[in-house]
C-alpha cells in the first residue's frame, strides 16, 4: 500500500493543469486523440527511413492505447466528453495532406478545425526500445546499475481547440514498472493519473462542490 502510495503522489506531482481549464473547456463536448511525436534512440543499425517508420509506428500504438483506455473508462460514464474514433481522426488528416511527418508544423487551433473538435490529445514519446513489441519487467537491481531499467519518457498533454492553450500534462518517466507494452503502460499511468484527470465526471463535481 505505502509502494502504491508512493506511486500515486509522484504521478500528481508530475501533473499540471491551467488554471484556466474550467473557462476555457466548460463547452468541450469532443476531443482528438492525435498520434504520439516519437523519438527513437535505438543500438540496432537502421536506415533512416527504417527510424522514422518504426516512429510513427511507436506514436500509433500510443494513440490506440489511450482510445482503448477511454473508451473502457467511457463506458462506464467517467467522462465528460467523448473522443473522436482515431480511425476517423487520422483520416481527416490524410485528407487535409496533414501526416504524421508534418503533424507538428501546424497549431493546436489549426487542427482542431480541420478535425471539428473542441480540443486535442497530443504528447511526445521518447524511447530506447519498441515498448510496442513489449519489454521484460522482471525486476533486478544490477539493470538499474547498469541503465537498463529506464526505457525512456512520455509526455501527454491536452490542449484547447479555439484558444489553443495548454489545458493539462502529464509527464511520466518509461521503466520495467511502468508496464510490459504500449497498452499495459498507458492502462498504468492513467490509472494513477485518473484523481487529476480533468474530464473525469466527479473530479468536476467536487470541484462545483467547492466552488459552491
Amino acid at each position: 500500500m505505502l509502494l502504491l502510495a508512493g506511486f500515486v503522489l509522484n504521478a500528481q506531482k508530475n501533473i499540471y493543469e491551467s488554471d484556466q481549464f474550467d473557462e476555457l473547456s466548460k463547452e468541450h463536448k469532443v476531443l482528438a486523440i492525435l498520434p504520439f511525436l516519437t523519438h527513437l534512440d535505438l543500438k540496432d543499425d537502421l536506415t533512416k527511413d527504417e527510424l522514422k517508420a518504426l516512429e510513427k509506428k511507436e506514436g500509433l500504438a500510443v494513440q490506440n492505447a489511450l482510445e482503448t483506455y477511454f473508451s473502457k473508462r467511457k463506458k462506464k460514464k467517467k467522462f465528460s466528453v467523448a473522443f473522436q474514433n482515431i480511425k476517423n481522426t487520422n483520416a481527416i488528416l490524410a485528407q487535409n495532406d496533414i501526416s504524421y511527418d508534418n503533424m507538428d508544423i501546424y497549431t493546436t487551433k489549426q487542427l482542431s478545425e480541420v478535425l471539428g473538435v473542441d480540443g486535442i490529445i497530443s504528447g511526445n514519446l521518447d524511447l530506447n526500445v519498441l515498448l510496442s513489441k513489449g519489454v521484460p519487467t522482471e525486476f533486478s537491481i544490477i539493470d538499474y546499475f547498469l541503465g537498463k531499467a529506464n526505457y525512456g519518457r512520455i509526455g501527454i498533454k491536452i490542449s484547447d481547440g479555439d484558444k489553443g492553450k495548454l489545458l493539462w500534462k502529464y509527464e511520466k518517466e518509461i521503466n520495467k514498472k511502468s508496464g510490459k507494452n504500449t497498452d499495459d503502460l498507458i492502462d498504468r499511468m492513467m490509472k494513477l493519473a485518473t484523481r487529476k484527470f480533468p474530464y473525469d465526471r466527479e473530479k468536476r463535481k467536487e470541484r462545483r462542490r467547492q466552488a459552491n
